[in-house]
């Protein structure tokens, strides 16, 4: 009698055992993850988020810009068709045929594309729901390690809510940086979250930095029809990323009809009775109709009691973090563009998954940046991922390193592609693949099987025994992977 009476003591103190409380600050793509993974694991998790979930990844960012580049990849295959024997004529009245234009509805277009981020934000919210997640809207700020106060707007005014936490995740995200002489209107100077506003297709676009951003919009606009002038402050565009892939896009830019004003810096942007006026630190000037600023991010982490509770941030208000996404206090957690770690959303759900697994107990792999792969969304794209060439070069790591250009691909021959190439980089010893770059339409569905190689450690030679179709322009990896069996 004892015993059982025991057995029941012991399941109704497990059945009675208090859930561990994560609550978690923004609802983007780490805000997102952490949520799901907390929900999976059964703790009582509560999301909070002031625009949506989603978060400016999917609102404002990633899933409508790159929504708006594949409206311009779709532009630019009408027009490249003509080399591959496909021509587009109408009969006129006088029963001649006649070219078309091609017409871009950019109202209709950015419609869609807003209309777009919006079901994904539905769908995200859905999902938490369905979890088990509590969902409130409302800016956060942290009080103290232990809670969070969340001020939401009412009828009657803003009420202020304390959320217990036993654990709290911080995934805050960025803002575009201002720059004070170029102060956005949301009309004519703009930031990236604003161009969905554009009625119609900019006559001339001033795009003021050649980062991943810049590129990928100037990119983007151009092959609509505007007319592109880039504004960048260094050599050439891209600047950090591979110098080969860079050289790449710089040059299709100019053969597209983009003027590229290298090692320019802008000194201030204005508003005409026309259109905007960008004055240049030499004294140049650039007449436009419209233009964007693309300087970089600022962390949305000031004025959310960070400071307060302890959390170590860098002199630019990144949220410092260890590879387990944990901060300097032991229970909280940050993910995203918020902290130090690359501003990819691969990233930041990476890491907020990482932070609920390691806050709960829970199996993690420490997160290895450098086996994240990258795309910058131009035409043609750019992937990398592993080690760079600048890094072997350096001597930081002993590498070999193979390029192939894409023209050699019978795939690319039949698509009409002429610019681009695959690039491996492998161990001088063992052959080890450590990293690699791809410059292709679609790049940033090519890297996955180098993501796989770097991540597994796989050897050059156990990459040229798959067998890739033919033709196929992943062909072009195996080739180089054979290549490098006699290189090594």
């Amino acid at each position: 009698m004892a015993k059982g009476g025991g057995r029941q003591n012991v399941t109704m103190a497990y059945e009675f055992e208090r859930k561990q409380q994560i609550v978690i600050l923004g609802g983007g793509p780490g805000g997102y993850e952490a949520a799901i993974a907390g929900a999976q694991l059964g703790a009582e998790v509560t999301l909070v988020e002031e625009v949506g979930v989603g978060g400016s990844a999917v609102i404002t960012d990633v899933v409508p810009s790159k929504s708006l580049i594949a409206t311009a990849e779709a532009t630019n295959s009408i027009g490249d068709a003509t080399e591959l024997g496909v021509q587009l004529y109408v009969r006129g009245a006088d029963g001649k045929p006649s070219r078309p234009e091609v017409a871009i509805n950019l109202a209709a277009v950015n419609k869609r594309l807003l209309a777009l981020a919006r079901q994904q934000s539905e769908d995200m919210r859905a999902t938490l729901v369905t979890a088990g997640v509590r969902l409130v809207q409302g800016h956060g700020r942290l009080d103290g390690t232990s809670g969070v106060i969340v001020a939401t707007s009412e009828a009657s005014g803003t009420d202020f809510d304390r959320i217990s936490a036993d654990t709290i995740v911080v995934s805050v995200g960025a803002s575009p940086r201002i720059l004070p002489t170029a102060v956005p209107d949301g009309e004519r100077i703009l930031t990236w979250t604003q161009l969905y506003n554009l009625r119609a297709v900019p006559e001339h676009l001033i795009v003021v930095g050649s980062g991943v951003t810049g590129a990928e919009f100037a990119s983007a606009y151009r092959a609509l029809g505007a007319r592109v002038t880039l504004i960048s402050s260094r050599d050439q565009v891209l600047p950090g990323e591979d110098a080969d892939a860079a050289a790449v896009i710089e040059n299709v830019f100019k053969r597209n009809g983009m003027v590229v004003l290298s090692k320019s810096r802008a000194e201030s942007v204005v508003v005409t009775s026309t259109g905007v006026l960008a004055t240049l630190s030499d004294g140049r000037k650039v007449e436009g109709s419209h233009c964007l600023i693309a300087v970089g991010s600022v962390p949305n982490t000031h004025g959310i009691g960070l400071e307060e509770a302890g959390v170590q941030l860098t002199d630019s208000g990144h949220i410092r973090v260890n590879r387990v996404a944990r901060t300097s206090m032991p229970n909280i957690y940050a993910a995203g563009d918020c902290t130090t770690e690359l501003p990819l959303a691969s990233v930041a759900s990476m890491m907020g998954r990482t932070a609920v697994f390691h806050a709960m107990g829970d199996a993690v792999n420490p997160i290895e940046i450098r086996n994240v792969a990258a795309n910058i969304f131009t035409q043609p794209e750019i992937a990398t991922v592993g080690w760079t060439q600048k890094q072997i070069e350096d001597g930081l790591v002993r590498g070999t390193i193979y390029k192939l250009p894409l023209a050699a691909n019978p795939r690319a021959k039949m698509m009409g592609i002429k610019d681009g190439f695959v690039k491996l980089f492998a161990t001088t010893t063992t052959g080890t693949v450590i990293g690699g770059v791809i410059v292709a339409p679609k790049a940033s569905e090519l890297i996955f099987p180098l993501a796989l190689a770097v991540e597994h450690r796989l050897t050059v030679d156990e990459v040229a025994r798959a067998f890739p179709v033919y033709p196929s322009l992943t062909g072009s990896i195996t080739d180089a992977a054979r290549a490098m069996h006699i290189v090594l």
